[in-house]
């Protein structure tokens, strides 16, 4: 199991399009995903629950990867938070 804490930089946050594209990537791997916000704590392959967060720029998030790919997972998922969401 792994754990990333990442920031949200872009100003408009985990919006839709981003929310969108987090769960595209998660899905092609087999590994479970999850995102804590505060007390929060959902399914990172749920477009719902990614909508639920509500995670404006500068929320702290942690992310968990669990399974046979999570290091490949993290990496994907942590490239794209990383670039803003690519709106940066």
């Amino acid at each position: 199991m792994l754990e990333k804490k990442v920031t949200i930089t872009n100003n408009a946050g985990l919006h839709t399009r981003p929310a969108a594209t987090i769960v595209k990537i998660a899905a092609q791997f087999n590994s479970e995903f999850f995102i804590l916000k505060d007390d929060l704590n959902i399914n990172g392959k749920s477009i719902i629950g990614v909508m639920t967060l509500a995670a404006a720029k500068g929320s702290e998030l942690v992310l968990t990867f669990d399974g046979p790919d999570e290091d490949k997972m993290a990496e994907a998922i942590l490239e794209y938070f990383n670039k803003g969401f690519d709106e940066l």
